[in-house]
């Protein structure tokens, strides 16, 4: 018999004077989960396989999906500090960051900003260090819809997280979600090179996860990552591209869970 899924519950927080919308589910200690520059589905099967064995907390980054944009707010390092400013008013301690992406340029920032105050950091094909050899995929170049779909190494996988043909409203959000990344990452694309010199005082241990097709941030930039990183080690997902958490829910949960808890 399979488990009963979680039940989530949704609630606005105001952050620096806009409201943040943040999904909670589960029970154990804290995972804040940061999602993709696309958004994030209401609800997908990895954020239920780990609030199996944590509270999980996904909150829409501001200006992304269901979340007020502030006017002030222009680049990602202002995004790391609103998340910051959320574990605090949600009196959180203790907390892993698994960061999807984008989401994984922004728990680096966190990380960078506050060098001991996580248990630990998981980072998921993360953008935010620019890769010597590859580059980083310019949307700006390409369709959202493409962009997305330049996400999986296998089109079911997205036809199964978004249906062949995407709802009008999603295609708005993701066009919407767009032009907020443009916003806040823009020049340089989609990397901080102060970055990688920050990284070496992190003191939290890390696990830096890539599916071996990603399309979208080159293998070589999880490999940058480790090497910035003081305690880090790199976890290959094969058969996944970008959205390794669309495409493998189940392996992801199960590296994230024997890291922030080993036997």
């Amino acid at each position: 018999m399979s488990p009963q899924p979680p039940t989530w519950t949704s609630q606005t927080i105001t952050i620096a004077g806009a409201g943040l919308s943040v999904a909670r589910a589960g029970t154990g200690a804290p995972v804040l989960v940061l999602h993709h520059d696309i958004g994030s589905p209401e609800r997908l099967p990895f954020y239920d396989a780990l609030a199996r064995d944590f509270t999980v907390l996904v909150p829409s980054h501001p200006g992304y999906d269901t979340s007020e944009r502030p006017a002030w707010l222009r680049n990602v390092r202002d995004v790391a500090a609103v998340h910051q400013w959320l574990l605090t008013a949600s009196d959180l301690t203790d907390v892993t960051l698994v960061g999807l992406g984008f989401g994984g340029w922004i728990a680096a920032e966190m990380a960078s900003l506050a060098p001991r105050a996580f248990r630990r950091l998981v980072l998921v094909g993360a953008m935010g260090i620019k890769p010597e050899r590859g580059t980083i995929a310019d949307q700006a170049l390409v369709s959202y819809i493409d962009y997305v779909k330049l996400g999986f190494a296998d089109l079911s996988a997205y036809a199964q997280v978004f249906g062949a043909e995407p709802s009008t409203e999603t295609l708005e959000q993701w066009d919407l979600n767009r032009e907020m990344t443009f916003r806040i990452a823009w020049k340089p694309y989609m990397y901080n090179p102060t970055l990688p010199h920050l990284l070496g005082g992190v003191a939290t241990p890390a696990l830096v996860v890539w599916g071996r097709d990603d399309r979208v941030v080159p293998l070589e930039c999880g490999e940058r990552y480790v090497k910035a990183l003081g305690q880090a080690t790199l976890e290959i997902v094969e058969g996944a591209g970008h959205f390794v958490e669309m495409e493998k829910p189940e392996a992801l949960a199960s590296l994230v869970t024997r890291f922030v808890t080993p036997a």
